[in-house]
């Protein structure tokens, strides 16, 4: 039984989530960090996430008992009454926006809640279904997190916020494109709206390859607006061009399906390589330095 709570919470949706937390919190730490604060913030995000993720498999059904990948879903087989689950994510929601609020600060909590109500309120309830822009919206839920973990520590929405939205929020336009393609008959199926389905797999090559440039674009402003060093730099220039080569590949693929699987692999291990770079190469405040030299 514990079993089946853990897995409508999607686990492996948890933990991407959390490598991309420690990134912007220990981006935002600099080297000194809050450990209450830390395991507050894992935490509270953890338990937005999974109630986020609960209250998607709620939603998703009547969609999900469509779709190969999803048809065996502990709600879609009636494993957990839809009443219990419900009650489950409000009660992990209610938790995680209070720990947010009183481990960690104010606005962490509240960006929460706007990632959360952006994912479950106008993405899941609505824009998934009706809309091909349902992919961009929810982009922005899932760049939530890493904001949160930075904010977390820095208490102000800055320009470091704002690069880090940025980036996460033009990675999942690709990751999920790419997921629509090679599960592009599961899409049809259920008849949702997504890119490679609408206006065909073609277009959806183009808006990848967009998006990849700008990804690359929004990943070096860490270190030019002073917030990487040159390591993390490296490594996000080197990630993006590789990712970008991939996408370009997908011109003259014969296989789209393999092709677009692989370059959903690979956007995990982009994404992740950036999270573990911002969290041992970041820059120490130059106000600080310029204070030290004065003195």
């Amino acid at each position: 039984m514990i079993k089946l709570y853990l897995q409508v919470t999607k686990p492996g949706i948890i933990f991407g989530n959390l490598i991309s937390v420690i990134g912007g919190f220990l981006l935002a730490s600099k080297g000194s960090i809050d450990y209450p604060l830390f395991l507050s913030t894992l935490v509270g995000v953890s338990l937005v996430v999974a109630s986020g993720c609960v209250y998607n498999n709620f939603i998703d059904r009547d969609i999900d008992v469509k779709m190969e990948r999803t048809r065996n879903r502990v709600l879609v087989q009636g494993l957990i009454s839809p009443t219990i689950s419900l009650v489950y994510a409000t009660v992990l929601g209610i938790a995680g926006f209070a720990l947010l609020y009183f481990g960690a600060n104010p606005l962490a909590m509240w960006l929460a809640v706007m990632g959360f109500v952006v994912y479950v309120g106008i993405y899941s309830l609505y824009m998934k279904r009706k809309s091909v822009y349902g992919t961009l919206i929810g982009s922005l839920s899932g760049a939530a997190p890493p904001v949160i973990g930075y904010c977390a520590v820095t208490s102000q929405f800055d320009a470091g916020a704002l690069i880090l939205l940025a980036i996460f929020s033009l990675w999942q336009m690709p990751h999920s494109y790419a997921i629509a393609i090679f599960r592009l008959k599961d899409y049809q199926a259920a008849n949702i709206p997504v890119l490679p389905v609408v206006k065909g797999i073609s277009v959806a090559k183009n808006h990848i390859t967009l998006y990849i440039l700008a990804f690359m674009i929004a990943t070096l402003m860490l270190t030019l607006g002073g917030y990487a060093g040159y390591k993390y730099l490296v490594v996000a220039a080197a990630v993006s061009v590789w990712w970008l080569g991939m996408a370009l590949s997908g011109y003259k693929t014969q296989n789209d399906r393999v092709w677009a699987r692989k370059l959903f692999v690979f956007s995990i291990v982009a994404i992740t390589a950036l999270s573990v770079m911002m969290s041992v190469d970041f820059m120490a405040p130059a106000s600080k330095d310029l204070l030290t030299m004065v003195r």
